[in-house]
């Protein structure tokens, strides 16, 4: 395999606007909503970069079991896990150093969704 293993993630609510909220203040930026059958809002991405989105009404369940997705933590993720209570979230797993590979840390979202940070310091 040439590419990235992972080409899209979606992270499923219960209440859209809450989760959009959450994810909004956690990144500082702005997920783009967009309608079809279902409610979706996308987190910013590059052209050929990987991609995802808030999902609601497509027959997804938040859970704290099973797959869960690493966002991006930029230079240094102690910065946006600062925000992770702040906006509604709880965090179960602290800033863990992962060795020569960074570090991570594990938070719940405002809809129950375990979800990880990654970065370099």
């Amino acid at each position: 395999m040439k590419s990235n293993a992972i080409n899209w993630f979606e992270i499923p609510s219960t209440n859209f606007d809450r989760a959009v909220k959450f994810y909004n203040e956690l990144l500082e930026t702005e997920l783009q909503p967009m309608e079809m059958d279902f409610k979706m809002a996308f987190f910013p991405y590059e052209s050929g970069g990987v991609g995802g989105c808030v999902t609601h009404g497509n027959g997804n369940k938040p859970s704290q079991e099973g797959t869960f997705a690493y966002l991006n933590g930029g230079e240094d993720l102690a910065i946006p896990l600062a925000r992770v209570e702040k906006a509604g979230g709880k965090i179960i797993m602290p800033k863990t150093s992962i060795g020569e590979n960074g570090y991570m840390a594990v938070f719940l979202d405002t809809e129950g969704n375990r979800v990880a940070f990654h970065s370099m310091k």
